[in-house]
């Protein structure tokens, strides 16, 4: 009987998934529906078995910011998908504005208070917000620009929006440092933190925040890759390469993979060791080929004050749940809490 509620219950996840996107239904997906209009399958959406106040939180600036963090890459369909052409429109597809909306609620019930999100998403969020008492704050990437009027309209654009605090895009950042315009992300922190709200850098290179400690560029947090190489598709240690998106060896098969986000974890884990500002952790599933429990534990217990995490509806009480283990378990950890 177990098998059969599991079942079903996992049938209800995913076919009605399918139907709020209008796909063609087949034959089993038409029984499952009957069977639904007959009630033969329960619909009614159940509260999540998390309390919402179970959820730590860490400060960043004066704001409250869970130690979990929705990621918006699936909502925007942005996805990291190896040689997969149709995922990034699937997720597209699933995610429908209400699918995004029960989605978000939900983490909200599980206590997750922050999401991230790419600017192209604000207005969806907006409207998500309007009208709530309980609102979902954010946390919007936005490109730095070498036109500093052109900047500060963009800025103050995503703050009027509701943005609660910005960040630099990683890859925009990554390719200032490359070509040595640090001084680009220097008044970028500067022009976001007029308004009166946090700065931040965001990076998938380590030679970011580097540049950016010794060059004194005054951020108030960073938003790095971080995650672990033990999975089947990661890029070989012999083909690692520093930049190797921005010098076009993305078109070379023999020399990148779209596949890893951080080269060295432990040489990223040792450096934000010295750093002693909030450091928010993204890609440590390194794009779903880690598990949450194992991405989620390197992050945390090696330094990460904050995992930034992508999850669809029907993963976010488990991630919570898994998160909320792990942080319970972390006794050792050598870098001190930074928020």
């Amino acid at each position: 009987m177990a098998d059969k509620t599991d079942r079903r219950a996992f049938l209800n996840k995913t076919m009605l998934g399918a139907a709020g996107i209008g796909a063609a239904y087949g034959m089993e997906e038409n029984i499952l529906l009957a069977a639904i209009k007959d009630g033969a399958v329960d619909t009614d959406k159940k509260k999540p078995d998390v309390a919402r106040e179970a959820m730590p939180c860490g400060k960043i600036g004066k704001i409250s910011v869970s130690r979990l963090i929705m990621g918006g890459n699936l909502i925007g369909g942005w996805a990291h998908s190896r040689d997969l052409i149709y995922t990034s429109r699937l997720f597209k597809a699933y995610n429908t504005d209400a699918k995004v909306f029960e989605t978000l609620e939900l983490g909200q019930q599980c206590g997750i208070n922050t999401i991230q999100i790419d600017p192209a998403c604000r207005a969806l969020l907006a409207k998500y917000n309007r009208g709530r008492t309980n609102k979902m704050q954010s946390i919007v990437c936005f490109h730095p620009d070498v036109d500093k009027v052109k900047m500060r309209d963009q800025i103050r654009g995503l703050l009027d929006d509701g943005a609660t605090m910005l960040y630099t895009h990683g890859m925009v950042a990554d390719e200032h440092v490359m070509n040595g315009r640090i001084e680009v992300l220097a008044q970028a922190m500067d022009l976001v933190r007029e308004q009166g709200v946090p700065a931040g850098i965001g990076s998938h290179s380590l030679e970011v925040p580097i540049a950016c400690e010794k060059n004194k560029v005054n951020a108030d947090f960073y938003v790095k890759t971080f995650h672990i190489d033990r999975y089947w598709s990661a890029t070989p240690k012999d083909k690692r390469e520093e930049w190797c998106w921005y010098k076009g060896a993305s078109m070379d098969h023999d020399r990148y993979f779209d596949n890893i986000f951080c080269l060295d974890a432990d040489k990223t884990a040792a450096f934000m060791a010295k750093i002693d500002k909030p450091w928010l952790a993204f890609k440590v599933m390194a794009a779903g080929a880690i598990p949450p429990r194992a991405g989620f534990t390197h992050a945390f217990h090696n330094g990460a004050d904050f995992v930034i995490a992508g999850m669809f509806d029907f993963q976010v009480e488990e991630d919570v749940k898994i998160a909320l283990d792990v942080l319970r378990k972390i006794h050792d950890r050598e870098r001190p809490w930074r928020a």
